[in-house]
């Protein structure tokens, strides 16, 4: 995920791959992320949501494969289970929040 530095008012004003003095982690997902990369002219935000659709179907190609038993949850690296379970979570508490929507971001392992 990337770690943004803001400014005194709260903004963002730096993004890093890497973790630096008094920078944050944050979704690569979120709106003022996107907004900022926006801002900054990096015509590369297609190609981020573009990513961010493939890290869904990789999920998704995950949970399927641990729903057929082709591979264990614990069989990937802790690391993975981690940001499995954390998507797990989040996906769970907007499905929580959007009960009406029907897209499907409740599902579990």
């Amino acid at each position: 995920m990337p770690y943004v530095t803001r400014n005194k008012h709260g903004l963002i004003s730096s993004v890093s791959l890497e973790p630096t003095d008094g920078s944050t982690e944050v979704l690569a997902s979120s709106p003022e992320l996107i907004e900022f990369m926006d801002m900054m002219g990096m015509e590369q935000g297609t190609l981020l949501q573009s990513d961010l659709r493939l890290v869904r179907v990789l999920e998704d190609l995950v949970n399927l494969l641990i729903d057929r038993e082709v591979i264990r949850f614990t069989d990937l690296p802790f690391a993975a289970q981690e940001k499995l379970m954390e998507r797990r979570s989040m996906r769970q508490k907007l499905g929580e929040l959007d009960l009406l929507s029907g897209n499907g971001d409740n599902e579990t392992f």
